[in-house]
């Protein structure tokens, strides 16, 4: 199996703008100011950090040293124009460096909105929605939880690329009518939705979007805080989230570094799993059935000291990570990627060959 690993990291900024691109009365155009998150996403050639291992914490300080410019600072004295996209740009050129190849950047304003720089250059702009709604899902099995009548505060993530005037107030402009069907609804009775996955929820919210906004790249909808299901027009992929909490040990590190002492993380995990989408179930795989053939491994890994475990020896969030798709591949053969954070936004990602971080 051919994998590709990315290395990840996050860093906080504070700061003030004013948007010269609005009308004067769109508040925006205003004096004001954001607690802004800053990620960046990059495959990093070996010997770059101080030692095998060492990746996210050097990215993660690399980051924070291109950010220090513009924390607590007035941006508008940085930049004409600073644009959650326009400082994604900027720090690019900060972060430019051969060694770490292409890099995904992600600039935050708020936990509803933020731009993207994707590793072609392409800038993308986000907006979440949040709609509470009822559903059953009518096709599963007798006795499946979810064939009962429930409920979900749902999230959704409507990303487009930033084109043709495509920016936060565009999103907003498309998105009112499907807040207004979806909110305080009964998800069954709306057409199209008469079974209501999380998979059938993505597609059904692209093409009602897609013919006003040409530019949609993709539809994320979370079901719970933990797992959910995205849709970009042609695939569809779920992913469900998991915490660890385990010791570990870097050998590889040097003497005297912090990390051969015996530490531990609360590590996020998210399994990335795709396949086609079935028919009659309307999902690629139960969100039940991933965590259930996941729990053997979940129960070997979790509350554990992972360098002691037979093949984890060099337990670096990338290797973890790599093993972890390694072996659960055997039982969720769906399963094409794995996200893991040691932090908030900073840790690893490796996907198999093909198939985007």
């Amino acid at each position: 199996m051919n994998t590709k690993t990315f290395h990840a990291a996050a860093a906080p900024f504070e700061a003030a703008r004013q948007l010269t691109g609005h009308a004067p009365a769109h508040p925006a155009s205003r004096l004001h100011g954001h607690g802004f998150t800053a990620r960046v996403q990059c495959a990093i050639e070996a010997g770059w950090a101080d030692f095998p291992g060492g990746e996210v914490e050097k990215l993660q300080q690399s980051l924070t040293a291109a950010l220090a410019p513009l924390d607590y600072r007035h941006l508008n004295e940085q930049l004409a124009d600073p644009s959650d996209i326009n400082i994604a740009r900027w720090l690019a050129a900060q972060l430019a460096d051969p060694a770490l190849g292409q890099m995904e950047i992600g600039i935050d304003s708020t936990d509803r909105q933020g731009a993207l720089l994707d590793a072609a250059g392409q800038a993308h702009v986000w907006r979440r929605y949040v709609f509470q709604s009822a559903h059953q899902l009518p096709n599963v099995p007798e006795g499946h939880k979810c064939g009962r009548m429930h409920g979900h505060g749902f999230e959704v993530i409507v990303q487009a690329r930033a084109q043709d005037g495509v920016d936060y107030d565009r999103l907003d402009a498309v998105w009112a009518p499907l807040q207004h069907a979806l909110h305080y609804a009964c998800l069954n009775e709306l057409a199209g939705l008469e079974n209501p996955t999380s998979e059938m929820m993505s597609s059904w919210i692209w093409q009602r979007l897609q013919a006003q906004l040409p530019s949609l790249a993709l539809v994320t909808v979370y079901e719970t805080a933990s797992c959910g299901a995205r849709f970009d027009g042609r695939h569809y992929r779920i992913w469900k989230d998991l915490t660890l909490d385990s010791a570990r040990q870097l050998r590889r590190a040097p003497e005297g570094s912090v990390h051969r002492r015996l530490h531990g993380h609360t590590y996020t995990l998210r399994l990335h799993l795709s396949a086609p989408l079935d028919q009659i179930m309307g999902w690629t795989v139960d969100f039940g059935d991933v965590k259930e053939l996941f729990n053997p491994l979940f129960k070997a890994l979790d509350h554990r000291p992972l360098h002691e475990i037979a093949g984890l020896e060099d337990c670096d969030t990338a290797s973890l990570a790599q093993w972890i798709l390694a072996q659960a591949r055997a039982d969720l053969p769906q399963l094409d990627g794995v996200d893991l954070f040691e932090t908030r936004g900073c840790g690893a990602l490796v996907a198999v060959q093909g198939v985007a971080a």
